[in-house]
């Protein structure tokens, strides 16, 4: 009889680790692919082809902003309210608005005051793997007419702009959320940045760059 009640209890102690086991697994973050690939891979490998001493000086993505102006339009409801879904929803992240950096006569615009200019995110860590992989696999494919993009679009420290004419490159976007048509603006921000590493960097990512030449 004790054998039997210690046996039931083995087993019910055994089927309780192994359901806080498959519990623990579950809740798991599993690390965006990009970020497990550049800490396993791209970064030694890109202090090898910089010629770089230290570890510490190789590019590393530090966060990416997505942004879009509404210009005249910023007193369009309708518009201001898709743009800021449109951010919203492609990444995960409720925008900021922003208001004027400075008086424009011409458009009614005074600094500081009024409608708001645009919407931005900015997004880091995991988001920002996610979201950089979704651009590179999912919506730069989708652009109509797409033969890659600049090499051009770099800063002197090294961060890196692509714009997008149409939110409806990305898969979250519905045709409703597609009834108001506007463009993005997507700047990776880059650590021990420069051209040629940043370039490297990027294209090791997966990047899509037109030919060299154009």
């Amino acid at each position: 009889m004790a054998e039997n009640k210690t046996a039931t209890k083995a087993k019910a102690t055994a089927k309780a680790s192994e359901a806080k086991a498959t519990k623990a697994k579950a809740d798991a973050k599993v690390q965006p692919r990009l970020k497990e690939l550049y800490n396993k891979e791209l970064k030694a490998k890109l202090q090898k082809e910089l010629g770089l001493d230290n570890i510490n000086q190789v590019p590393e993505l530090k966060k990416i902003v997505v942004s879009s102006g509404v210009g005249k339009k910023r007193e369009d409801k309708r518009f201001t309210e898709t743009v800021e879904l449109t951010i919203a929803k492609i990444t995960g992240q409720a925008p900021t608005s922003r208001l004027a950096k400075k008086s424009i006569a011409t458009f009614k615009i005074r600094k500081g005051m009024g409608a708001p200019v645009g919407y931005l995110t900015t997004l880091r860590n995991d988001k920002m793997y996610e979201f950089m992989d979704r651009l590179i696999n999912v919506a730069l494919p989708h652009v109509r007419d797409f033969h890659g993009v600049s090499r051009k679009a770099f800063d002197t420290q090294g961060n890196y702009n692509v714009g997008l004419k149409e939110q409806t490159v990305f898969p979250e976007i519905t045709f409703e959320d597609a009834s108001v048509l506007h463009g993005l603006e997507v700047t990776f921000i880059i650590k021990n940045g420069s051209k040629e590493g940043s370039l490297k960097l990027l294209e090791l990512f997966g990047m899509p760059f037109e030919k060299e030449g154009k």
